[in-house]
């Protein structure tokens, strides 16, 4: 008879399956093990059943609300395009406005979108501190919209007289997926703020970026002519 281990050395996957007697034992303890615990067994497996069968009812339900949403958010959106900011904001008495989107279907892709939309529209209202809060409560893996939110933040924090602030949040969005088509953009306002700071040097960066590395760009020639005049303040100090 062929022993089931060899003296001293655990059994190697390799000599369990040449060895059948070695599996009839393995089997034999598993059988054992599940009867002196078929109650923990049983409850692992139930409370497994329970999680998985959870996670695709949430599934299921997340994406009925996320399209249920989406479809009541296109009205806002229209208004919001046309400039009706208090019925993009709040609706106008058939259809969702932002805010009753935010609160009705909060856990929502299209919630989080609204948030965007919220703070851009008060935003444009000179409502400074609800933008920003609604701006900052956004967050979108999209690379030119996510930008541009830390941009609004930047404009807000400028209307509000926290020039501090709003270089910090242009300099996130022009860090934001650099590109030739909007960074500029965020670095000629993070300049511009810095300027009101009385920070030249961080100024004259952000314009010195625009010129070595987007010459295509439309601000090119801007950033040229501003560098050139931010240059005798930056060597002086």
């Amino acid at each position: 008879m062929v022993k089931s281990k060899t003296k001293g050395k655990p059994n190697t996957g390799e000599e369990l399956l040449e060895n059948p007697e070695a599996i009839a034992e393995q089997i034999s303890k598993t059988e054992e093990f599940l009867e002196k615990n078929r109650k923990l067994v049983f409850i692992v497996g139930g409370a497994l059943a329970i999680i998985i069968a959870a996670y695709f009812s949430y599934n299921y339900w997340i994406t009925n609300k996320n399209v249920s949403a989406q479809n009541e958010m296109f009205q806002a959106v229209y208004y919001f395009e046309a400039d009706s900011l208090d019925k993009a904001l709040q609706g106008d008495g058939n259809n969702l406005g932002f805010l009753e989107i935010i609160e009705d279907y909060g856990m929502t892709d299209a919630a989080n979108l609204a948030h965007y939309y919220a703070g851009a529209s008060f935003l444009k209202k000179g409502e400074y501190i609800s933008a920003i809060d609604h701006l900052n409560e956004f967050s979108s893996s999209d690379l030119l919209i996510q930008a541009r939110a830390y941009a609004l933040v930047g404009d807000a924090n400028m209307e509000l007289g926290n020039t501090k602030d709003a270089v910090r949040f242009y300099m996130k969005a022009a860090d934001y997926n650099p590109n030739e088509y909007t960074t500029p953009g965020y670095l000629i306002k993070a300049a511009v703020a810095n300027e009101l700071l009385e920070d030249y040097g961080s100024a004259f960066d952000c314009y010195n970026t625009i010129v070595k590395e987007y010459v295509n760009s439309s601000e090119y020639q801007n950033a040229r002519k501003q560098k050139a005049r931010l240059e005798s303040k930056v060597n002086a100090g």
